[in-house]
């Protein structure tokens, strides 16, 4: 699968960001190493843990993080002329290391650790932000709709409820956590997730008869496909649905009224024709609480829209980047913490790894200050290489992020499963030695 090239990132980017370099660079503080964490003060309110995404796009992000010609043209008047020519030679040579992406977050965890001199890494914060913020966001509300279908397939189709390049991240950040498939051919062609789609209204509204409509799909896109009940009379759809495709149909769908009550009903009905392996789809402002409430309905996968690409009510993580340790005068690193009321952050260049028992159970997020905690030998380190020396070391194919994503919430306690407001799901512990 072949991509298109990828556009600068450049100006994915805060206006201050370019006059603090210009000031340092006066100042000769431009150069000093530094640096910089992105992390969470909290989770978003009620959420009992939080999913790492978009890292990959962070790194492509960063890689494609050039002031092309047209760039620094458009840049005039807002720096000056020797800053200009600094941007135009801009390349990212420092480090990064990362939570990898699937991975569970808690409060303080430091998801990304930036190092490099403070004008090339300051110059990363927004886009950074921007990328996990969001991603991060559907991640973690994909997560929570996939804990609560246990096991049943769900569908991303959110993509007219969003900006059209927020969905195609959505698309990529919900497969992540744990979706099967989704509506974005983009998402297809940039990520390879996989898509589906069948029918919409539309489609029986444009035909004379629902029958006309349903053996038009039927002999095109075969038996397997996903018939519309709904548009008329439920009943009436699938007793054709079943007549034009045979027992053999794949599924119906469901996009309207009491859900539970109406798959209930379709299921027998389903049943008493001899369609007893033709699934049922539901569609309709799903959420993790509506998808928990259908547990036991005869419901076989789920399409999520709306409340996936907005966070289910949560549409940002909260996060954080902030300069925590920066060079001294006497060339040693020197830590340093903001201290505004209710924004205060913790100094130091920060480790992490997650304390599990015995078991294998988690226990804790423990962060350590200046140097990595102490592992007993159950626990996991969780910070690992993401771009070394300004090269990308980090890329991964989405199915390691899948596959961490679904490893990393299995070793959380019990209580990961339920849906109501609560603390988070572990304590974050800070040490110093």
């Amino acid at each position: 699968m072949t991509s298109p090239p990828r556009p600068s990132t450049a100006l994915l980017t805060d206006h201050y960001e370019l006059t603090m370099v210009q000031a340092a660079r006066h100042s000769g503080t431009a150069e000093r190493r530094s640096v910089f964490e992105l992390f969470p003060r909290r989770l978003p309110e009620g959420r009992r843990y939080g999913v790492v995404a978009g890292v990959g796009r962070a790194l492509d992000a960063i890689e494609s993080f050039r002031f092309d010609p047209a760039a620094v043209a458009s840049l005039e008047g807002v720096v000056g002329p020797d800053t200009l020519e600094w941007l135009a030679a801009y390349r990212f040579s420092g480090d990064v290391w990362g939570y990898p992406e699937g991975e569970v977050y808690l409060p303080h965890s430091p998801v990304l650790v930036v190092e490099g001199t403070f004008a090339e890494a300051v110059l990363l914060e927004t886009v950074l932000l921007s990328i996990y913020n969001h991603d991060s966001a559907i991640a973690s509300a994909a997560s929570r709709m996939t804990l609560a279908a246990a096991g049943r397939p769900c569908i991303e189709m959110g993509s007219r409820r969003t900006h059209e390049q927020a969905a195609v991240a959505a698309a990529r950040a919900a497969y992540v956590a744990g979706f099967d498939a989704t509506s974005n051919l983009a998402a297809r062609q940039l990520y390879g997730v996989p898509t589906t789609g069948t029918a919409a209204h539309s489609f029986t509204l444009l035909h004379d008869s629902e029958r006309q409509a349903f053996t038009a799909q039927v002999e095109t896109l075969g038996v397997g496909t996903t018939l519309l009940v709904d548009t008329y009379d439920v009943a009436e759809a699938v007793r054709l649905a079943v007549e034009v495709a045979g027992t053999s149909l794949g599924a119906v769908r469901l996009d309207s009224g009491d859900l539970a009550l109406v798959a209930r009903d379709v299921r027998r009905q389903l049943d008493d024709l001899g369609a007893t392996a033709t699934r049922i789809v539901v569609t309709s402002d799903l959420d993790e609480h509506a998808i928990a409430a259908l547990a036991a309905a005869p419901v076989d996968a789920y399409g999520v829209g709306t409340q996936l690409v907005t966070g289910s009510g949560h549409p940002t993580c909260g996060f954080v980047y902030k300069l925590v340790a920066r060079e001294g005068d006497d060339g040693a690193m020197v830590s340093v913490a903001k201290r505004s009321t209710d924004k205060a952050s913790v100094g130091g260049r920060k480790y992490a790894l997650r304390r599990r028992s015995a078991s294998g159970v988690v226990e804790a997020e423990v962060v350590g200050i200046g140097t990595a905690p102490a592992d007993d030998g159950d626990d996991r380190a969780l910070l690992v290489p993401l771009v070394e020396g300004g090269e990308v070391v980090g890329r991964e194919p989405l199915d390691a992020a899948r596959a961490r994503h679904r490893a990393s919430v299995a070793e959380l306690p019990r209580a990961v499963t339920m849906m109501s407001a609560g603390e988070p799901v572990v304590p974050t512990l800070f040490v110093q030695e």
